[in-house]
């Protein structure tokens, strides 16, 4: 199940920002974020705060998040778009996570095709989304769900300097 998230899910996301960020430190995942930077607490808490911020649950537990919204960062601009789109055509995929201990179970799949019904829900005809290119998971699973990368654009992200930012898009 996956709803829009309410106070009472803050931890629980904050605590899948944090094994993100262990699995990153031990090697185990790459996805270009710096604990303490990017993703924290006050992600999710400031998405929350604009509606913004979506969780999956199963058996009652948080085990993804993201953030949706119409709101395309600065870096797009530069983006060689296949779809000339208006900006409020656009929805948006910032910061899913899914928990690493249930990574390979279709959760981060299942979270996209949220997300495009969303979008579709919201009147939106075209998904734009982003990711490091260092992050080779994320970009095969988009990939295999039929989204295309349009472009990486070099820049600083998130607080995060020297990112190669792989801009990725599909049309509903």
């Amino acid at each position: 199940m996956i709803r829009r998230a309410a106070e009472s899910d803050i931890m629980a996301v904050a605590a899948i920002y944090s094994s993100i960020h262990d699995a990153e430190e031990r090697g185990d995942t790459t996805t270009g974020w710096i604990r303490g930077v990017y993703p924290t607490e006050d992600t999710a808490r400031e998405a929350l705060s604009r509606g913004e911020l979506f969780v999956e649950e199963h058996d009652g537990a948080a085990v993804g998040a993201a953030i949706i919204n119409r709101r395309q960062v600065d870096a797009y601009a530069e983006g060689a778009w296949r779809y000339d789109a208006a900006d409020d055509d656009v929805m948006v995929l910032h910061t899913l996570v899914i928990s690493p201990e249930c990574s390979g179970k279709g959760y981060g799949r299942s979270f996209v095709r949220f997300y495009e019904e969303y979008a579709r829900s919201c009147g939106c005809h075209y998904l734009r989304m982003d990711t490091n290119a260092r992050n080779v998971k994320a970009r095969a699973m988009y990939r295999a769900l039929g989204y295309s990368e349009i472009g990486i654009v070099p820049t600083a992200f998130n607080g995060i300097e020297g990112v190669e930012l792989v801009l990725i898009e599909k049309a509903l």
